[in-house]
């Protein structure tokens, strides 16, 4: 057995210092092979650690004020999986075999997930995986977590997730669940399932391409998109420039393109994540290969001060603007420390009032307000040279350039 889990309490002070104040973790039940493939949701995974591991991380963190952010992965399970194996030896018509979505096509009749062979998928009508899937989430949180990503939820049917989710807030009305959803109506999602928060992958997209291309109109269709869903519904979008499954924001940009868009980030509604290693810099590029997602994930060392600047992994030199770790680590403090300083932003209004060939600005301002002066924020940025530029000013004038 490996204690890997203890290794993160060497950055819950980082965490703090970097200004965000939650830790959201992948998949840690026991798997075959990357986490997803998930052999057991009531066991931590023997490579991370053990019981007393996970609950001194809880421990650590709520000590410090972060909350802590499971990756739920209930859409489907490893072709190992002990109900896997039932439903081979008993057939698809027991009640094992009910578990899955079944598919004359394998061998095995069991459906699986968008081609890959190890990932057996659960079959949501069934009544028995709902049970499941709230006594796994209840279980989790009563040993301390705050919360659940929802992985794949745009595979799993709607009712599914309204049903569960219902009687998993009964118990725990303040758990926060976050839905991954690649495309599509984030906003009706949320109305439909009960999820607090879907991923926003549209603004995601917007973010990076629109610095990478010199082209702020795509990022201003995007913004009134994102303002459309913000006032339709009282949902709260998950916003992010990089996660476990998209190439590192650097790669896409460069590092000092990378801080611009971390300046959008902290400046739009929403809930923004920093996925670790951004705040320094690092870059990776995500491949479509067996082990394709390892120059993204790298590992972490058991503390901030064990990375040496200059030497860390995947720092490679970037296509437009280096920036030493130090200063990339400076800026995302000052930007999550602004963002701190407005925690009105999370729900704010949204409007694009200036938009020129090479140009964007963009004002959020407080929904509701009882002052004369509402509190807002005006943004905007300057792509007309390869290092785009960004300039964010408040009512009492700038508070941020780069």
């Amino acid at each position: 057995m490996c204690h890997r889990l203890g290794r993160l309490n060497g950055w819950l002070d980082h965490v703090v210092s970097l200004g965000a104040n939650g830790l959201a973790l992948g998949p840690i039940w026991a798997s075959s092979t990357h986490g997803y493939d998930i052999v057991d949701h009531d066991a931590i995974d023997p490579r991370l650690g053990d019981d007393s591991d996970f609950d001194s991380l809880i421990d650590a963190c709520h000590r410090r004020g972060l909350r802590v952010l499971l990756d739920g992965v209930f859409n489907h399970v490893s072709s190992s999986h002990a109900d896997v194996q039932a439903a081979r030896r008993d057939g698809i018509d027991s009640t094992a075999g009910r578990l899955f979505r079944h598919d004359a096509v394998q061998a095995d009749g069991l459906s699986r997930v968008e081609g890959h062979d190890v990932l057996v998928e659960y079959d949501h009508t069934n009544p028995a995986v709902a049970d499941r899937v709230v006594a796994t989430m209840t279980h989790w949180l009563r040993r301390g977590a705050d919360g659940w990503r929802l992985d794949a939820a745009y595979r799993v049917p709607r009712p599914f997730w309204a049903a569960v989710i219902a009687r998993v807030t009964h118990e725990f009305p303040r758990a926060l669940t976050v839905a991954e959803v690649l495309h599509g109506n984030y906003a009706q999602f949320a109305a439909d399932t009960g999820v607090d928060s879907v991923t926003q992958y549209e603004l995601w997209k917007a973010f990076w391409s629109s610095l990478k291309d010199a082209n702020p109109h795509e990022l201003a269709w995007t913004l009134k998109r994102h303002e459309a869903g913000l006032a339709s519904s009282g949902f709260l979008p998950w916003t992010f420039v990089g996660n476990h499954d998209v190439t590192r924001i650097a790669t896409q940009i460069g590092q000092h393109n990378a801080i611009v868009a971390a300046s959008l980030l902290m400046t739009m509604p929403g809930m923004p994540c920093v996925y670790y290693g951004d705040e320094y810099g690092l870059t990776g590029l995500k491949e479509e290969r067996l082990g394709g997602d390892d120059a993204i994930r790298p590992v972490l060392p058991d503390s901030p001060d064990s990375w040496t600047f200059g030497t860390l992994p995947n720092l490679g030199d970037p296509p437009i603007g280096p920036v030493a770790p130090a200063e990339m680590l400076r800026q995302h403090q000052l930007l999550l420390g602004l963002r701190r300083r407005h925690p009105w932003l999370q729900r704010a209004e949204l409007t694009v009032i200036e938009q020129k060939q090479k140009r964007l600005t963009y004002r959020v301002s407080a929904r509701s307000v009882s002052r004369e002066t509402p509190d807002q924020l005006d943004v905007t940025i300057d792509t007309s040279t390869p290092q785009a530029h960004v300039t964010i000013t408040g009512q009492t004038g700038e508070l941020y350039r780069w």
